[in-house]
């Protein structure tokens, strides 16, 4: 995966730096959700996954780049701390993830009554930043756990790791997804296409994993995912079906449907439970964790379904 195309002096600086053209980094006032800063931040992060053919390894530990990387991740958790309700009641904003609304209104529910096959696709390209990732920010929390929280927790994974067979990766089934929908598959290789709305749910998951001070608000984030996803699968399997699409479209939805139904329950009585009867200090972060994935999706769904009801891509630049 080569770099990508900068977006503003902010990721200009990062890409110019990585490809050994500049060593100048800018002052970080920019906003914290827009193009930039997001893309900046995403790249940067990348160095901790797998990195880019050209670049240095060494660049992952560089004082100054990780300097920079704390106040791009500073400016982004302030935005989302004023921008979430925040609280200590965790049964509360769990017990709401679990009420599917009679008249919902996010990207699922629209695919599934009303979106074309072009929109499906862009969903797909959308979601491949997230998916080529899955289950990989979370491993980072497993040795900041104990005991049955951290046992279950690896439960899960194990599932989202496929069980042990490479074929069965959850990474592995969305870049089946991808080929089935005649799609690229390469590794990030619709990044440059991608907007801020998906890569700031993206670099959330990186920011909380690589931070232990923030392991309740991963596990937070985990299991808003974890609840949600069910309910989302069962609409696109919907929505896949009105095109009869290929059917490694349909699995990857249907084993998502399957194994989250099981895995929201052991996150919230295994992971959670005993996460917050060892570190009941902890709460706030996790009910943070939670609402700041739902505030994330909302504006992802906002302006995917406000570009797609004006007759436009929802991409930085139609793909598909």
């Amino acid at each position: 995966m080569k770099l990508p195309e900068p977006r503003g002096d902010l990721s200009a600086a990062v890409i110019d730096l990585l490809g050994g053209t500049s060593k100048a980094l800018p002052e970080v006032d920019h906003d914290p959700y827009g193009e930039d800063l997001q893309l900046a931040l995403h790249t940067a992060y990348e160095l901790h996954y797998r990195g880019f053919p050209d670049v240095d390894p060494e660049w992952e530990w560089d004082p100054d780049l990780l300097r920079l990387r704390r106040d791009m991740e500073k400016a982004f958790l302030a935005a989302l701390r004023e921008d979430v309700p925040g609280g200590d009641d965790i049964s509360g904003v769990l017990a709401q993830l679990l009420v599917e609304p009679v008249d919902g209104e996010g990207v699922s529910h629209f695919l599934k009554d009303d979106g074309e096959w072009w929109q499906i696709r862009e969903y797909f390209v959308h979601r491949s930043i997230y998916h080529h990732k899955e289950a990989d920010p979370h491993i980072w929390v497993v040795p900041r756990l104990q005991g049955r929280a951290k046992a279950a927790l690896v439960a899960v994974e194990f599932d989202e790791f496929g069980g042990g067979r490479a074929e069965r990766l959850h990474s592995q089934l969305y870049v089946d997804l991808l080929a089935g929908a005649g799609l690229e598959t390469g590794y990030l290789h619709y990044l440059d296409d991608v907007p801020a709305q998906m890569l700031a749910v993206v670099n959330m998951m990186s920011l909380f994993g690589l931070h232990r001070a923030f392991r309740g608000a991963l596990v937070g984030h985990f299991a808003a995912a974890e609840i949600t996803t069910a309910p989302s699968a069962q609409r696109m399997v919907k929505a896949l079906s009105r095109f009869d699409a290929d059917e490694a479209c349909l699995h990857f939805y249907t084993e998502h449907m399957e194994a989250d139904a099981v895995h929201e329950q052991v996150m919230r009585r295994d992971v959670i439970g005993d996460l917050l009867d060892r570190e009941p200090e902890l709460t706030e972060s996790v009910v943070f964790g939670v609402q700041a994935t739902e505030l994330l999706e909302e504006r992802f769904g906002e302006h995917v379904l406000s570009s797609w009801r004006a007759g436009q891509s929802s991409l930085r630049r139609r793909t598909t």
